[in-house]
């Protein structure tokens, strides 16, 4: 009895560590493929293991210098068949065998330390057949050390091999990965990881409940080493058992069927059922930022089980989560559903700052039940239409711009409208997308359109709008902003332009304007500056003004007013109207040509 208390306790990650590759879990496609290469003598000398902590990079790597350096009464040989213990094994186990080094990139990351390496690499091994490097976390080295080590790891001698494991693969250099043979460990799936558990626990003789492997598997995330540390606090919490009841209290969670009476109140729309359940699992100890993570992580649940039906039959889900998830999947639509996912997911950033983490997880439960059965803005849009079209009919549109130009045409108008959260309930916040076309918008002049610049042609330049079209053709940003902003024309003929200049506006750009005309266009232009006091508007201003007018325009649209109506205190934010610029389409991209200046 003394011996069995003053003996130390190991723990199960370590107890049941993986020894050869028969008991190595969750990653058979590597096994396979060392198996093959061993089969076939073709054993590369270096390897890198990569994956998430705990999937086993460490265990594999020392199970491959078992393999390498196996050895028995029938001789020295590499093989994958370990399960006799070889002369080396018991060593190379527990980590003292002298011919397999083990070094911790963490804590060892400087040139020195990888030049150690280098320099001992020239002595062959003093007892096994190979002499094995595993460096953890190689990640970690420095690029002095990874420069180091690249001569000797693409040429080094036949008696040495190199394993590397590391969680951030994308932090090795190209160089050091395209020397090794790479092998990507996967996180260890739910009905292996949880068969593996049970295993577990029979040889220890400890009695459990499926749901309480079903959230320690969960929690795990695919990693066995943290499965099984959690699973040792398990037997701890509960005595030398493993129920659902004491893993709920140890890992925070709530009970994951109350976590759906909660799901249904507030999607439902029941707010006071959904606060007073909240309320309870508080009291009971469970987090309230962990149960808006278990709300969001079962509308995940809920939604890929829309999207794809058999993701109900993980191992790792609870009965209620399987049957009720397949239920909440065929009676709540995809728009809820990732409308829930988004006000939860902000909900959980904004209770994880709070200072009162309850008071933020009810008011996101209170934002989510208000907007569970929101219609999405395409039903707002055709149910008010509907509404408009029953009461009022809406003034006739003014017609669009004819396709190759000409007089009369009207602008399109492209409204959006915000509207902030109401006090209605139902009234929350929103977006909508309506088109009208506002006879405030018809132009006021045929517009002409200009010749396509086909290179090596020169361009013709007719009008002043013609000018600007073949500024942006020509990608001159400075020439086309100029035209629009600095610039009003007064007087435009062939070889001869009279402008007048806006305050604040660059002279320069007169003779810059006069430079480019002859480039584009291969004759001279005289370019003067109207000395006549400025009058009228530029392009620009020209164009605000429109926009100003559609705007308004738009405030009297029958659709517009009906939404403004629905949604107390929501405004139109933007108004794009189609302007000589949609009206006059770009010149032809001609290729970008070198100024003689």
């Amino acid at each position: 009895m003394a011996d069995a208390q003053t003996t130390p306790y190991l723990v199960l990650a370590r107890k049941y560590r993986p020894r050869d590759f028969s008991t190595l879990v969750g990653q058979d496609a590597m096994v396979q493929t060392l198996g093959n290469a061993f089969a076939q003598n073709r054993i590369h000398h270096a390897f890198i293991m990569t994956g998430v902590r705990g999937v086993g990079k460490t265990t594999t790597a020392r199970i491959l210098a078992r393999a390498f350096n196996y050895e028995d009464e029938n001789g020295r040989r590499p093989t994958l068949d370990l399960e006799k213990e070889g002369m080396h094994c018991r060593a190379i186990i527990e980590g003292r065998h002298v011919d397999v080094i083990e070094m911790d990139a963490a804590s060892n990351t400087g040139i020195n330390d990888i030049r150690e390496i280098i320099d001992s690499v020239k002595y062959g091994p003093a007892s096994a057949p190979y002499k094995v490097y595993v460096i953890d976390e190689v990640h970690m080295l420095s690029t002095a050390a990874f420069n180091g080590l690249l001569k000797t790891l693409e040429e080094p001698p036949p008696y040495v091999k190199f394993i590397f494991a590391t969680t951030e693969i994308r932090k090795v250099p190209v160089t050091i990965l395209s020397r090794c043979q790479r092998f990507d460990l996967r996180r260890i799936p739910a009905d292996i990881m949880t068969a593996y558990l049970e295993k577990i626990l029979g040889q220890e003789g400890i009695g459990f409940e499926p749901d309480a492997l079903a959230m320690i598997v969960r929690a795990g995330e695919g990693s066995a080493r943290d499965s099984l540390s959690l699973l040792d606090q398990a037997i701890a919490h509960g005595g030398g058992s493993v129920s659902a009841a004491t893993v709920k209290t140890m890992l925070g969670l709530g009970d994951r069927a109350r976590i759906i009476d909660l799901f249904e109140d507030v999607m439902g729309g029941r707010v006071a059922e959904a606060l007073t359940a909240l309320r309870e699992l508080y009291d009971l100890g469970a987090d309230p930022q962990t149960m808006l993570a278990d709300l969001a992580e079962f509308t995940h649940l809920v939604t890929r089980i829309k999207v794809v039906p058999a993701a109900a039959d993980d191992a790792s889900l609870t009965p209620d989560e399987r049957s009720r998830g397949r239920d909440l999947a065929q009676r709540l639509p995809m728009r809820a559903l990732t409308r829930a996912w988004q006000i939860l997911f902000k909900g959980n950033e904004e209770t994880g700052r709070a200072g009162n983490a309850l008071q933020a997880a009810e008011m996101t439960l209170i934002r989510l039940a208000y907007a569970a059965d929101l219609p999405s803005p395409d039903e707002v849009i055709s149910k008010l239409s509907g509404q408009v079209l029953a009461n009022a009919p809406l003034t006739p549109p003014a017609p669009r711009l004819p396709p190759n130009g000409g007089g009369g045409g009207g602008g399109a108008t492209a409204l959006r409208v915000e509207a902030p959260m109401s006090a209605q309930p139902q009234a929350v916040a929103t977006q909508a997308i309506a088109s009208t076309q506002p006879q405030a918008m018809a132009e006021t002049a045929p517009v002409t359109r200009p010749q396509a610049v086909v290179a090596p042609a020169l361009a013709t330049v007719a009008t002043y709008k013609d000018l600007i079209a073949l500024a942006t053709a020509k990608r001159d940003v400075l020439v086309k902003l100029a035209l629009e902003s600095q610039m009003r024309p007064i007087s435009f003929e062939q070889g001869r332009i009279e402008v007048a200049l806006a305050d604040g506006a660059d002279p320069g750009m007169i003779a810059t304007l006069s430079a480019r005309l002859q480039t584009w266009t291969g004759q001279r232009w005289l370019v003067m500056v109207s000395t006549k006091p400025p009058e009228g508007l530029t392009i620009r201003q020209e164009r605000e003004q429109r926009k100003e007018a559609a705007t308004a325009a738009a405030h009297e649209d029958p659709l517009v007013k009906a939404i403004l109506e629905t949604f107390p205190g929501a405004k139109v934010v933007n108004v794009s109207v189609r302007d000589e610029e949609a009206a006059i389409p770009e010149i032809a991209p001609a290729p970008i040509e070198e100024d003689d200046e």
